[in-house]
């Protein structure tokens, strides 16, 4: 996928989003929302897409919940293509983001996520 994309998961072994707990759904919301502020504010897409995949060669394996940017430059380096298209030919493509961006990406989320949570924390105080 392209830089900026993060994926959330549950840390137990959970196949489809029908089977969290109490805890784990009431989570994953604000998880979720967090995630999307992160992938905005740091990568500015026309649209962010948040999908759910745990699929495995013959049935699912573990839910993994994407959350993309999309930016006017990706769909235009794939033709123009959109939505589970765009995901499927970047997958089938292989290009993945150069391992420097890639860290100085996830240097700059963690302190995203950091300020979110902290701000949040203050918030609810």
């Amino acid at each position: 996928m392209n830089l900026g994309t993060l994926i959330a998961g549950p840390r137990e072994h959970v196949v489809a989003i029908a089977e969290l707990d109490d805890t784990a759904a009431a989570e994953l919301g604000p998880l979720l929302r967090d995630t999307a502020r992160v992938v905005e504010t740091l990568c500015r897409p026309e649209q962010t897409y948040v999908c759910m995949w745990s699929h495995g060669p013959d049935t699912r394996k573990h839910l993994h919940i994407a959350v993309q940017p999309v930016t006017a430059e990706v769909r235009a380096r794939y033709g123009g293509l959109r939505s589970e298209q765009l995901q499927a030919r970047m997958l089938a493509d292989g290009d993945e983001p150069d391992i420097t961006e890639v860290e100085q990406f996830c240097a700059r989320a963690r302190e995203l996520f950091r300020a979110i949570t902290n701000s949040s924390a203050e918030t609810r105080s």
